[in-house]
């Protein structure tokens, strides 16, 4: 959808409850829909190819949780615009006019896929733009948009470490039913990405692995998705601080097609309060650093 100046929507929006049930913060990074009309001038994809990379709806299976008890975060600018599962300059100079500063991590995985924080392409492949563009353009989005939301998320980080000695963000995106490739096996419902153990304490994973099991989801780990930077970047189980990425698969919830919800979404949510209140419900001492390598 598209805003006119007047009415646009603040770039994330972080919704706090009353009172905290657990240090479990719902973050929903890539489900914005916001999109500015200078970006889909500079398009060379319509705005439906470019909603392809949106996480579809994943604010709005989130939104009741903080109702329950649990903070939730979700962004409103696209990713396809500014990815905030990126490290902050993660930039292709091949897209820019105009020279990337020293500091741009030009050389990564993700941008040499197309997926920096300024992405090259949206998540078929496709190319976004028409031409090269400025780099003080890309810049400021990285200043008005990828830093505010992450200072803005840290700090809810170290609010909950502070109040509860420990913190869980549970990262929440969802995939495409297909992947890319041909041989790539069957997508299950949900995978978790937990950088192969490194994000979190086992106990956190092995959690939401079983619960989601029993709530009827077919269960993956860490591939195709093992967890981008925010689970990277704020998962430290030695200082309590755990990240868990969850990947749902859109087909559970949404048809891929029209992009319209599907006939589990409400269920789909109420899944999520379960996993939520199953994860409070965890003693935090199983939690503390170093905790698991002390047994």
């Amino acid at each position: 959808m598209t805003h006119s100046a007047e009415e646009q929507p603040p770039p994330f929006e972080i919704v706090e409850p009353a009172a905290w049930r657990a240090p479990i913060i719902f973050n929903s990074p890539h489900s914005g829909s916001v999109y500015p009309d200078e970006f889909l001038k500079a398009s060379r994809i319509d705005l439906a190819g470019l909603r392809r990379s949106e996480d579809s709806f994943m604010d709005e299976l989130i939104a009741d949780l903080s109702g329950r008890g649990f903070p939730t975060v979700s962004v409103n600018f696209p990713r396809s615009y500014v990815d905030v599962n990126r490290e902050p300059y993660e930039l292709d100079p091949r897209m820019f006019s105009g020279r990337l500063p020293s500091f741009a991590n030009t050389r990564s995985m993700r941008v040499a896929g197309g997926l920096g924080t300024i992405p090259r392409v949206v998540g078929d492949g496709q190319e976004i733009y028409g031409e090269r563009i400025a780099v003080d353009d890309a810049l400021t989005r990285i200043e008005q948009l990828y830093k505010p939301y992450h200072r803005a998320l840290r700090r809810l980080i170290n609010k909950a470490h502070r109040a509860f000695g420990t913190v869980i963000v549970v990262d929440c995106h969802s995939m495409p039913s297909v992947g890319v490739s041909r041989e790539e096996p069957r997508r299950p419902d949900v995978v978790i990405g937990d950088r192969y153990g490194t994000s979190c304490a086992p106990v956190l994973a092995d959690t939401v692995e079983e619960t989601m099991s029993r709530l009827g989801y077919t269960v993956g780990r860490n591939k195709p998705y093992a967890g981008g930077f925010i689970t990277e970047h704020y998962g430290n189980p030695a200082s309590g601080l755990h990240t868990v990425q969850l990947e749902l698969n859109r087909a559970v919830y949404m048809d891929e097609r029209s992009r319209a919800r599907g006939e589990r979404f409400a269920q789909v949510a109420r899944d999520f309060a379960v996993l939520a209140d199953v994860l409070a419900a965890l003693p935090l001492d199983g939690l503390e650093p170093f905790a698991s390598a002390a047994e």
